[in-house]
């Protein structure tokens, strides 16, 4: 944490020199240009940490595996930040990391527990499914970049569920992996103070693929031999990117849009649209995330019922949310028409008159008060 926190004014200082500029345009938030990249500074707290202070607690073969594919997602991160790749290169760096801790760090998921089923042996299809996995969670980390603080914070929150879910509820998970883990929450503490609004440096691309990306490796180290619940864990815990990503690209596909296609329609958009400050948005975001992170912790002393149980309610609650705010889009609120549609079909004639002499009766109180007021 003091590491990062030491470092964080150098690499702004670097960002400006090198080019690694986020210039206000109609997309972005920021009203001045802001540095990027400052994910270099998480990343060389992190493996200096893990390098030369906690040397003993970390495999060879995990240490310098994991490490090769960080460069790799590092590097194609600040060429992003700094000449501003297109998706598909992007993507090409992310699946190229992918497949370097794969070969070289034996990070994969090998088994599936299907319940009522029992395992089965992914074989081939192991490499695949790591790396649409690593994929996947990597861009929706970065989708989440939006706003000052928003994906530090967010991170900071899923990092600690998911060590400490590791650490106490899921016996498959190497004890270096959790060292691992809250070595980095403690190198993004150290960053936040500068992230924060008003941030004085982004994560950049560098910072949210490399977060991403590691994040996605800590999630499959305890995914190797996967069962229904320690797949939900950390799809649980990183609900808010998860959840926005998911509903971007549905916006998207009934826009008859590029799912690559940017907008100003994501979660964080939403909500300041509707009024909130940048702060506030953050904040709730937050709130959000940790309702999503004490939920992961019920699934580990749930039985499988229950698990279900809870899954089912959990995606009944996130669309009621996203169409009250309008994520997908304002007239797409099937759900909400439909409950709607009861309550009227329900509700009487008589109760529907009594409802509106209620308001009517409580319209005049409101009324008279009004007028009691300006005479006084």
């Amino acid at each position: 944490m003091i590491i990062s926190a030491i470092l964080t004014p150098f690499v702004r200082r670097i960002s400006f020199k090198v080019g690694a500029v986020d210039k206000p345009t109609a997309r972005r938030v920021n009203k001045v240009p802001m540095p990027t990249m400052g994910g270099l500074a998480i990343f060389i707290a992190f493996n200096f940490s893990l390098f030369f202070l906690l040397r003993d607690q970390i495999p060879n073969l995990q240490l310098y595996g994991i490490f090769f594919g960080e460069c790799i997602i590092l590097i194609t991160g600040i060429i992003d930040d700094i000449f501003e790749l297109k998706p598909t290169q992007k993507m090409l760096g992310i699946l190229l990391a992918a497949l370097a801790v794969y070969m070289f760090a034996n990070v994969r998921m090998t088994t599936l527990t299907i319940p009522f089923v029992g395992m089965v042996y992914l074989g081939w299809f192991s490499l695949p499914i790591t790396l649409l996995w690593i994929a996947a969670i990597t861009n929706a980390i970065n989708l989440l970049d939006g706003l000052d603080g928003l994906a530090t914070g967010v991170t900071i929150i899923a990092l600690f569920t998911t060590g400490f879910t590791g650490l106490f509820f899921l016996p498959s998970t190497n004890i270096y992996v959790v060292i691992m883990i809250f070595t980095l929450v403690a190198a993004e503490i150290g960053f936040l103070p500068y992230n924060f609004f008003p941030a004085r440096i982004y994560l950049g691309d560098t910072g949210a693929l490399f977060i991403g990306f590691m994040i996605s490796i800590f999630s499959l180290s305890g995914l190797k031999n996967a069962t229904f619940i320690s797949i939900l864990i950390p799809v649980m815990i990183l609900g808010v990117p998860i959840t926005d990503t998911v509903y971007a690209i549905l916006r998207r596909l009934l826009n008859k849009e590029s799912i690559s296609h940017a907008d100003k329609r994501h979660l964080h958009h939403r909500l300041m649209q509707m009024g909130l400050t940048h702060r506030q948005t953050v904040l709730v975001i937050y709130g959000i995330s940790l309702i999503f992170s004490f939920i992961a912790l019920l699934y580990p002393i749930s039985t499988f019922w229950g698990s279900v149980l809870l899954t089912i309610a959990i995606l009944i609650g996130i669309e009621l949310f996203v169409e009250a705010i309008g994520l997908v889009g304002e007239n797409r609120t099937p759900m909400l028409n439909w409950i709607r549609k009861m309550v009227r079909s329900n509700t009487s004639k008589t109760d529907s008159n009594e409802f509106k002499e209620e308001n009517t009766l409580r319209d005049q109180v409101r009324t008279r008060s009004e007028r009691h007021k300006k005479g006084r």
